[in-house]
This record gives C-alpha cells, structure tokens and sequence, in this order.
C-alpha cells in the first residue's frame, strides 16, 4: 500500500508540471506531498506491525492498534473536509482557468497550455465552448470561432467556427 501511494503522488507531482497555468496556488501540490508522507508513515507502521507480530509482543500490537485507530480517525476527517469543501475547489479552479483564458492570444505559453489541456480532455471552454465568447481572444479575431484545440479529432475540416457546435 505505501508503494502504491508513493507511486500516485509521484505521479501527481508529475501531472501539475502540466497543469500549473492553472493552479496558480502552490498549496495545490499539498495534498501530493501529503499522499507520499503518508506513504513513508504507512510503511514504518507496517514494520511496526510486522515486528510486533513476530515477536508476539503485546505492547507492540496494542501500538500497531492504536496508530491503526488515529490514522482511521485522520481519514475520516480528511474525507469530511474534502466533502465540506468540494464547492470551494470548485469555485477556485473554475475562477483560476477563467483567468487563464483570458490571457489565451494563440502564441504565449498559457495558450499552449489551453489546447493541450483541451485536446488531452477532450473539452472547450471551462464548461463549454460558449465560454469563450467573453475572452479578449475571441473578440480580437472576428471571426466568430474558438481554437481549433476545441474541434473534435474525428473531424478533419473543423474551423472551430460556432455556426458548426456539432464539431466542437
């Protein structure tokens, strides 16, 4: 289990390399350290445990029990405020990648980070590509249409052009 949990901060810290554009917060990474702290703690318990085991040591079990009892206790707490706070995140990244958006002109590194996210989630817009109505860019071209980042890959002739919301 702690290998397992290693592995996925691991590979959280890795996936925000991607994605820090839009989580300007560094405390985004948090919850990642937290994962492989864990991790590090499970598995000196897990000795803990293991030792304690083979050598039938009462105290030894009863630690291993108590550390069991406050880490279940911590999990429960945790998923309570992941449930209280859900609509917080929420409202906090939804306002971050508006931002970011805004700053969209095609060219700059934010941009690219717009269309790779796009393409990679398969979506347009923070929540559909009605959203970039509002942005600078899409004012700025005239030309009535989002980043081609938003077509369809199974359309080849999409212009991005929003008389056409079926290739989006």
């Amino acid at each position: 289990a702690a290998a397992g949990l290693s592995y996925v901060g691991a590979y959280v810290i890795n996936t925000y390399k991607s994605y820090d554009n839009f989580l300007q917060d560094k405390y985004a990474l948090l919850p990642a350290v937290i994962i492989i702290c864990v991790a590090v703690v499970m598995f000196i318990i897990g000795l803990i445990g293991c030792c304690a085991t083979f050598r039938e040591s009462r105290v030894g079990l009863g630690l291993f029990l108590a550390i069991i009892l406050v880490i279940f206790i911590a999990e429960v707490s945790a998923f309570v405020l992941g449930f209280v706070y859900r609509e917080k995140v929420k409202t906090d990244v939804q306002g971050t990648m508006r931002s970011v958006f805004e700053k969209y002109d095609g060219k700059n590194p934010e941009s690219t980070v717009v269309d790779y996210l796009q393409e990679q989630l398969h979506c347009c817009g923070v929540k559909n590509y009605s959203d970039w109505t509002t942005t600078q860019w899409f004012n700025s071209t005239g030309n009535n249409s989002v980043p081609l980042s938003c077509c369809r890959q199974d359309m080849k002739n999409c212009t991005g052009r929003l008389d056409q919301p079926q290739d989006l």
